[in-house]
């Protein structure tokens, strides 16, 4: 719905708010008058008319609404049917390439994800005042530079695709987090950008990264069942794999295929290859750590970033020994660029864990547990401090 108000208006801020207004007026007219046959439709309604009212008071809308007349009688006018779905049409439009490229993956995930900022900045490893600066001044920039609603020419999809692939794996991302009391949520958070993730296949057929995305999410989304048990988070090594989507991994295999078919190798293709070693290996002993180490390599060459370094000292640990990992680790700790994330002390703690030095690994994962987001890994962490 906000999507499609920001397509008519060309305003952000209005649009969320007429939308807000709308479910307010619900709130009153439903349980007056019953639930409308077709909600979607009837909200919709109410927004738009909401929407058309503010504009009608203001001299700058009124001009609005007689070029949106106007351009309604107008067989030449702008198309859209490039990208058969508002939402997607909509991302693309955040994606603009004059917003700074962190900005428009957050702005659209806060107006079309439905993220709160906390989250977002959450997935950005920064605060929720910075995030929310970096929100407002994104959309005025958008504002200011008239950047218009539209499918963009084909020839500047490219240049948008990259924040566009960031966006739909925040999203799927956010989603795969979930939390016991909210997994409807969070599921539908992930189906959605499977769904959209397919839609920019088809739409850029003859670029390999889309479909090296959607075979990442593909491959992660078959071993979702198997990630949470009973509220505590279940390390790859121990999960059920019985249990993972065989059809799922088949089908993100075959997409992967399809990507490195292209011989144009990207991030998130090597992301898929490497999800792909757990998902296709019969049982954790067989997983080809030296495959893997070689991948997060190509990995820190195509997008470095600490993070990836991390992923990376696990699997030379698992390849080279547990003093090879640790040292990377110990080298990312001085480095101070992953402070505050709770996954670097864990790691460490789990590489101490194995090289049995008990008292270290302990230190470790009560410096985790300390910064764990969600419960989940909370109860993960106390479980391996109860182990110790």
């Amino acid at each position: 719905m906000v999507a499609t108000l920001i397509g008519w208006t060309g305003d952000w801020d209005l649009a969320e708010e007429c939308a807000q207004d709308a479910f307010t007026a619900a709130l009153v007219s439903w349980q007056r008058d019953g639930v409308p046959r077709s909600p979607g439709a009837w909200l919709t309604t109410a927004a738009r008319n909401r929407a058309t009212d503010r504009l009608r008071r203001d001299t700058t809308g009124a001009a609005k609404l007689r070029e949106l007349a106007v351009l309604a009688r107008d067989p030449d006018g702008p198309v859209v049917e490039e990208i058969p779905d508002e939402r997607l049409r909509l991302i693309f439009t955040c994606c603009h390439p004059a917003v700074p490229f962190p900005a428009r993956v957050a702005l659209t995930l806060r107006t079309l994800a439905g993220l709160s900022t906390a989250e977002i900045a959450r997935a950005f490893l920064t605060t929720e005042p910075t995030m929310a600066q970096r929100l407002v001044r994104a959309k005025r920039k958008i504002k200011e530079a008239g950047i218009p609603y539209r499918v963009p020419p084909v020839e500047d999809l490219p240049q948008r695709l990259a924040a566009v692939l960031a966006v739909l794996y925040l999203i799927f991302n956010e989603g795969y987090d979930e939390e016991c009391g909210e997994r409807d949520a969070r599921r539908a958070l992930t189906a959605e950008a499977i769904r959209l993730a397919r839609l920019l296949v088809r739409l850029m057929p003859h670029e390999p990264e889309p479909r090296g995305l959607l075979a990442l999410m593909l491959l992660h989304e078959a071993r979702r069942a198997t990630r949470i048990e009973d509220g505590v988070l279940v390390a790859l090594e121990n999960q059920d794999r019985s249990r993972w989507d065989r059809a799922l991994i088949d089908e993100g295999v075959a997409v992967l295929d399809e990507a490195l078919a292209m011989r144009r190798v990207g991030p998130y293709q090597v992301q898929a290859a490497i999800a792909a070693c757990h998902a296709t290996a019969s049982d954790a002993a067989g997983t080809d750590w030296p495959q893997i180490a070689i991948l997060y390599a190509e990995l820190a060459r195509l997008a470095p970033s600490p993070v990836v370094d991390l992923n990376r000292a696990v699997a030379v640990a698992m390849t080279d020994g547990i003093a090879a990992g640790l040292a990377m680790v110990d080298g990312l700790t001085e480095s101070g660029l992953l402070r505050g994330y709770h996954l670097l002390p864990a790691t460490r703690a789990d590489l101490l864990r194995r090289d049995s030095r008990a008292a270290e690994a302990r230190a470790a994962y009560e410096d985790a547990l300390e910064l764990a987001p969600t419960e989940a890994e909370r109860r993960y962490l106390r479980g391996r401090l109860e182990e110790l």
